[in-house]
């Protein structure tokens, strides 16, 4: 069967792509027994006990050596939680003071309420008339995007006219971080106070990341796998992914 590379959230425009790796679980341990000059060269359970041990006494340091890419496309309000994830992390943007193609627009399939018993957050109910608000929505999209294209015929030049255009526009980005800086980022956007959206992305990068590296990522990750367990990889109402979400 083909490895799967891509993953895309339920309007098949935002996704994460896996580009590549660096490492496996038996870079972790040999990073680890360097310091006694010694080295494995096939993983065994007792390299898979001192992985759960390094993971467990929080020895991060070899679990930086293993590198991962990908590529993401997600609206610009999730980028900007994202992008708060900086120790070992490196980022490349599409810059639109260059590019001047029609932007892609996010729009939820369900508007939540809020929930007045929390700062931050949302309950899982949609707000009263949930299909009006969210045509409307939409109409307000094509408006900024009708006037972006217009800016850009009379000779605005796109630095500045990219500025009308919302906060649920689409971007992309390759991005390229360490095993531990992507464990610290899942464990903190797949928790359930995490913004819905933002968890959707953040059980992309744990389902790529369980099977490239099974024994480290179970040993960062542990903790939550009863969570992991029970949620489902698409954000909409716990139903459980389409197949036709996923490119193989």
């Amino acid at each position: 069967m083909p490895v799967e590379k891509k993953l895309f959230i339920h309007d098949n425009i935002g996704f994460i792509e896996l580009l590549e790796t660096f490492g496996d679980d038996l870079t972790v341990v040999n990073a680890a027994r360097v310091s006694f000059h010694k080295e494995s060269s096939e993983l065994s359970q007792r390299d898979i006990g001192l992985i759960n041990y390094l993971a467990d006494h929080d020895h991060v340091t070899p679990f930086f050596h293993p590198i991962v890419r990908f590529r993401i496309k997600m609206p610009i309000f999730i980028v900007r939680e994202w992008y708060r994830h900086t120790i070992g992390f490196a980022r490349n943007e599409v810059s639109r003071r260059y590019v001047t193609d029609e932007p892609n627009i996010f729009v939820p399939d369900k508007l939540r309420m809020s929930d007045k018993n929390v700062k931050q957050g949302s309950k899982e109910e949609a707000v009263e008339h949930n299909d009006i608000y969210l045509e409307e929505m939409k109409l307000y999209c094509k408006q900024a995007l009708a006037y972006y294209n217009q800016l850009l015929e009379n000779g605005i030049c796109p630095e500045q006219a990219r500025m009308i255009l919302p906060q649920s526009m689409y971007t992309e980005f390759i991005e390229t971080a360490s095993l531990a800086g992507y464990a610290r980022l899942v464990k903190l956007r797949v928790d359930k106070t995490a913004q819905r959206e933002i968890q959707t992305y953040a059980r992309f990068i744990d389902h790529f990341l369980r099977k490239q590296f099974p024994a480290s990522w179970a040993a960062l990750i542990k903790e939550q796998d009863d969570e992991y367990s029970s949620r489902s990889m698409d954000h909409r109402d716990g139903k459980k992914p389409q197949h036709d979400q996923t490119v193989l």
